[in-house]
């Protein structure tokens, strides 16, 4: 096989899975792991992966990289549907108490079906520094809405900012549904922007349940700011079981893991 075909090759398997191991491609194209990392040099000077301890990343998972809100919606959109079906369904056929939702795709997927289920009963109280999911609710007359102000981020749509950190933590919502960039075994949760991770931990001491929404794209990934260990979370509600080290950190933390 000529290089510029295994680096092809290797290009697609990062696309695919977000990240590879020296040892398993030079396994894989029967090379030795010297000829890898010159493969991974390469893609990196193209500007294609990122070079990291014993492998390559994707450039999307570069701690920094972040996607806008309008980017990332139509991103796995089946997956985050079904996730935030999930979620709802957690709640219980009361829908009542006070529900915190994060800033995200995949809550503001939540406040969709909220908007739109009529097993509310005047009794839910959502709470959000989202201006996406105060605009879906905002008028819904079965369900009540606060949200939180702050300086609002134009990627994200999200309220940051010791204002909005002091407003979250003088609440104690019964379950709050959180998204997050990445989520793996050592580096629990994490996320891009620290403005936005001082909300999100926030958030995590606040609230009595904490019920992660995340989509299998997020898992392994790890982001400029870790937020909340694995520890922190009651609930994990995906859309694929999680497997390796990220699965045996789940089940050390008692994390229940719910596949929607």
């Amino acid at each position: 096989m000529y290089a510029t075909e295994r680096q092809q090759q290797i290009e697609q398997l990062i696309a695919a899975d977000g990240r590879v191991a020296v040892v398993d491609l030079a396994d894989r194209f029967g090379v030795t792991t010297e000829t890898v990392r010159r493969d991974l040099a390469h893609l990196e000077r193209t500007g294609l992966v990122r070079r990291v301890h014993g492998g390559a990343v994707s450039r999307s998972r570069v701690s920094t990289v972040e996607s806008s809100f309008a980017e990332r919606a139509g991103v796995r959109s089946g997956a985050k549907q079904a996730i935030a079906q999930a979620a709802v369904e957690l709640l219980g056929s009361g829908l009542d108490g006070a529900v915190y939702l994060d800033a995200g795709t995949t809550t503001a997927a939540i406040a969709q079906i909220l908007a739109r289920e009529s097993r509310v009963a005047g009794a839910l109280e959502v709470v959000t520094h989202s201006m996406t999911v105060a605009h879906t609710l905002a008028g819904v007359p079965h369900l009540g809405l606060t949200a939180i102000g702050g300086r609002v981020r134009g990627l994200t749509a999200a309220a940051v900012g010791a204002q909005t950190v002091e407003a979250v933590s003088r609440l104690r919502p019964d379950t709050a549904f959180v998204g997050v960039n990445g989520i793996s075994g050592a580096f629990g949760l994490s996320t891009p922007d620290p403005d936005e991770a001082a909300v999100k931990r926030a958030i995590v001491a606040a609230a009595r349940r904490i019920v992660v929404v995340a989509d299998a794209e997020k898992f392994d990934a790890e982001l400029l700011v870790s937020f909340a260990p694995l520890a922190a979370v009651d609930v994990l509600i995906t859309d694929a079981a999680p497997d390796g080290e990220l699965a045996r950190a789940l089940d050390e933390a008692d994390v229940e893991v719910l596949v929607a």
